[in-house]
């Protein structure tokens, strides 16, 4: 084993750049030197400050010393027996934000020529929202709400867009956001928060409420919006990850209207025959983003040098209405 750099939450709200040990490379893994990592600022973000429930799944997920972090883009640097790829092969992989992991080879996906590292590196947080539009059920012709345009929205609106839904309307009170959403695909834009959308909602969806309701935000105060901006019978995906869910509340949409209220975590295509390997739904991502329907430029905001995760994670603790895509540098 060797040294390596990562980093690491000793301890809730500190971030640290730390040694850690670095396992070899065994057969059917290869190791990657990593070229940019991007930080969940949901995930992390609740993670780092420990902004989480006793007794909440989240509970059992974090534990100190953690380490964060679950999309990389790296380059080969040494193969195990039989790994299917070879060194310099530039790849993604779900890993930890760190100067060098070893994966396994068979979920590492290749990244075409022509795509950057900045794009690529969003193939996680869309196979996140990948999920929210398969439980959603969101096909042609769909009348689309996402609620939130911070990263997974993002995302939402992509997948909504690439699956040809005929309204994508997406609600978030930062104007840049908007921006970023409107360039994703979204065919109106809201700057409000959802409560006090409702009426602007009924005019950009033309007088027919959103089927689907997409909550990206993991902000437990917004599901009575989600559910009441819904139509009858329609469906209100968290696809957003809120660390106190006992704090969100229903609304009597839920009985009297017949809203369905629907989970969506990134656990949900283990087992699935079709999307059950990330890799498939990262070379998706790849062949949509090759073929301009999935746009991925202009998506991270932020660069620091892993050196400045505590900076990094201040910042998206205490501004993350004003954050996109944050990412360490580790070239």
């Amino acid at each position: 084993m060797t040294a390596d750099n990562a980093i690491v939450f000793p301890g809730p709200g500190v971030a640290e750049l730390c040694q850690v040990q670095l396992a070899d490379t065994g057969p059917g893994e290869v190791r990657l030197r990593t070229r940019l990592s991007l930080m969940s600022t949901g995930t992390e973000g609740i993670a780092f400050a420990r902004r989480f429930g006793e007794g909440t799944h989240w509970a059992q997920y974090v534990e100190y010393p953690f380490r964060p972090g679950y999309s990389v883009v790296g380059v080969v640097d040494q193969i195990g027996h039989e790994s299917g790829l070879s060194v310099g092969d530039r790849v993604v992989a779900r890993a930890p934000h760190a100067s060098r992991v070893v994966v396994r080879a068979d979920r590492c996906t290749p990244v075409p020529a022509g795509l950057a590292d900045e794009q690529a590196v969003w193939f996680a947080l869309a196979k996140i929202a990948f999920v929210g539009i398969r439980v959603g059920e969101v096909r042609p012709g769909s009348r689309v709400l996402v609620v939130g345009a911070g990263p997974i929205g993002q995302m939402a609106t992509r997948w909504a867009a690439a699956a040809a839904a005929a309204r994508i309307v997406v609600v978030d009170s930062v104007a840049a956001r908007l921006d970023l959403a409107t360039a994703g695909g979204a065919t109106a834009t809201i700057g409000s928060p959802i409560d006090d959308a409702q009426e602007e909602l009924a005019g950009a969806f033309g007088g027919q409420p959103p089927e689907v309701v997409l909550d990206s935000t993991g902000n437990a105060a917004v599901l009575p919006g989600a559910l009441r901006a819904a139509a009858d019978h329609g469906r209100v995906v968290l696809l957003g990850d809120a660390g106190t869910p006992s704090d969100q509340r229903l609304t009597s949409d839920v009985m009297v209207r017949g809203v369905s209220i629907m989970g969506a975590h990134d656990s949900y295509t283990i087992g699935d025959q079709r999307w059950d390997n990330d890799r498939e739904i990262a070379r998706l991502v790849f062949r949509l983003a090759a073929a301009g329907r999935f746009p991925l430029a202009g998506l991270v905001g932020d660069r620091f040098g892993p050196e400045d995760c505590q900076q990094a994670y201040e910042l998206a603790a205490t501004q993350r209405h004003r954050t996109m895509g944050i990412v360490f540098d580790w070239d």
